[in-house]
């Protein structure tokens, strides 16, 4: 049966048919459907972790029990999970064990660009790259064949336009592979050092197998055309490649890029003229054919960072492609804002008008660092706003305590933010940390977490109580506010910075865009009132704006939180009747 399906929706189509049995991920933006479409399956188990390194470790523990396995997760997630994915290297596995990492060239939902072909490397797993839906299918049941043949994690590695575009697959039918029994064995599956330095013998074979393995596999193809333009590349770029050169260039399209081929590169050279590396972000592949000592041309034409497109690499490869058709109206630019309604827009607020220190981290409240709040000055990884906020007490003592504030998400406090708070506690810094408390992982699409209390279908599930947490870890003052209340915001920040002990203030306030949150009336504006005096334009809300010197109301986006309302000091904003 032929579908058109997303590369992600493929990718889960293909984890089915292959008999996968348990799935564990944490959701980050270009791999979250993935699992979302996975947990569709009733025949898989399919859960969101706390974190990645979660994430991974329980598709391991399915693995050792004989079963097929899963975890997907973005890229700067696989930072996470990079401590089991470098040691179950070494222990390998019992049933298939594959891992997914989306990628993301140009950074559109990311705080980096990294390349993960390295972490395959150094990790010394194979690693497959599709490059279309009916590929991420294929490659995902091919991955099980392979992990189970070479005993060894497989990566297959998305990147954001095959995960987010469409092309035709055709679907089959489950095929359940009998449980691989489970058997005790310390010397695989107990890595102390003993038995880790008698298996790296073991994994450097297996890549020796491999690289063998990969000159003559199902992943790898020669298209052959034109002879005087020889091209080697993989994923998307591939696609770029095809529509600028069609026949007019021979193509080695690679879908295993680790290990990368020898004799099928060294082949593939000899019958062209010239050779070119086409691949996005770093020159692996590159690098790669310059130490088979070929001479190649690659990253001395195209660019290192940012996507690649069809005119991208016609413009750098010396190619004429039709001329386009330019927009004639200059489109206005649309800044990224957070929602109307959003309930981390007052807590921001707060802490901009009390001219606060804001240490960030990984979530829709980064945008907080937008103008016209401009109240968040760092942002580095998950959890990094509460150890960072602890550090930089360290070093400035009482002269940050007192201004200096971190804020952090609910979702990304539990992947990575309770470590950071046990050293505070541990280590006494006097620093204060404000969970933004939304009820759900909001970025990604809104996906439950542990503090909602329900699971990846919706159904009941354990909750965290995030106070009794705190207290738990040694916090005394730990108090919860209502960011759409100004004033007691104010005065929580402005007590909690005074206080000399650590602190937590809970910001609590399901995000506008929930289901079941129900949206006011919009306000609406009493133009007798008000003045002009665009009082209400601090907080940035897209819902308000300024028409003919008088604010104005965009009834399509005000949920009616009545935030703004306090900010008006002529009573000017209106709520309506019901």
């Amino acid at each position: 049966m032929k579908e058109l399906m997303l590369g992600n929706k493929a990718l889960a189509r293909g984890l089915y048919e292959a008999g996968c049995s348990v799935i564990s991920s944490y959701p980050g933006t270009p791999s979250t459907e993935i699992t979302e479409e996975a947990a569709k399956y009733d025949e898989i188990y399919c859960e969101w972790a706390p974190n990645e390194k979660v994430a991974m470790e329980v598709a391991f523990g399915a693995s050792l029990a004989g079963k097929r396995s899963f975890c997907g997760m973005k890229h700067v997630g696989l930072n996470v999970a990079a401590d089991p994915l470098y040691t179950c290297s070494y222990t390998g596995v019992n049933g298939g064990m594959v891992i997914c990492v989306a990628d993301d060239a140009g950074m559109h939902s990311s705080q980096n660009e990294q390349d993960s072909r390295h972490h395959a490397i150094a990790a010394k797993v194979p690693m497959l790259e599709p490059s279309d839906s009916a590929e991420a299918l294929e490659f995902a049941k091919r991955a099980y064949e392979l992990s189970e043949e070479f005993d060894t994690p497989v990566i297959i590695k998305m990147c954001t336009r095959v995960a987010h575009s469409q092309s035709v697959v055709e679907t089959g039918s489950r095929v359940v592979p009998p449980q691989i029994p489970y058997e005790k064995n310390i010397a695989k599956y107990v890595m102390m050092p003993g038995n880790a330095k008698r298996r790296h013998p073991i994994v450097e074979e297996r890549m020796r197998r491999l690289t063998a393995y990969a000159d003559d596999c199902c992943f790898n193809r020669v298209e052959m055309g034109d002879t005087k333009l020889g091209i080697i590349t993989s994923s998307t770029s591939y696609q770029y490649a095809k529509e600028v050169f069609g026949d007019q260039a021979s193509i080695l399209k690679l879908g295993m890029v680790n290990p990368l081929p020898e004799k099928l590169i060294l082949d593939f050279a000899a019958k062209v003229d010239k050779l070119v590396i086409i691949e996005e972000l770093d020159p692996i592949i590159e690098n790669h054919c310059r130490q088979l000592g070929l001479e190649v041309t690659g990253k001395d034409v195209l660019p290192m960072e940012d996507e690649f497109s069809q005119n991208l690499i016609a413009q750098k490869l010396g190619v004429k492609v039709p001329a386009g058709k330019k927009l004639d109206d200059v489109l206005p630019p649309r800044p990224p804002m957070m929602c109307a309604g959003c309930p981390h827009r007052g807590l921001f607020y707060t802490l901009a008008r009390n001219k606060c220190t804001v240490l960030g981290d990984i979530g829709c409240y980064t945008l907080g660092a937008v103008a016209p709040l401009s109240a968040m000055e760092m942002t580095l990884c998950m959890g990094a706003s509460i150890s960072a906020i602890h550090g930089f007490n360290k070093a400035n003592g009482r002269e940050s305590e007192g201004k200096t504030v971190a804020v952090i998400g609910d979702s990304t406090f539990m992947h990575s933010g309770m470590t950071g708070l046990a050293n505070i506690a541990y280590n006494q810094s006097n620093s204060t940390v404000i969970i933004l408390d939304n009820s759900i992982t909001g970025m990604t699409g809104h996906q439950q977490n542990p503090t909602t209390g329900y699971n990846i279908k919706g159904d009941p599930a354990g909750k965290i109580d995030l106070e009794a947490l705190c207290r738990a870890m040694g916090f005394a003052r730990v108090r919860v506010v209502d960011p759409y209340n100004l004033a007691e915001c104010d005065a929580a920040v402005k007590e909690e910075l005074a206080a000399e002990e650590p602190s937590v203030i809970i910001s609590r306030r399901p995000c506008a865009l929930l289901k079941y949150v129900k949206a006011k009336p919009a306000l609406k504006v009493e133009e007798e009132n008000c003045t002009g005096c665009r009082s209400c334009m601090r907080l940035g809300c897209p819902a308000i704006s300024v028409k003919n010197k008088k604010a104005s109301v965009d009834a399509t986006l005000c949920v009616g939180c009545g935030v703004c309302q306090q900010l008006c000091k002529f009573d000017a904003l209106k709520a309506q009747e019901v």
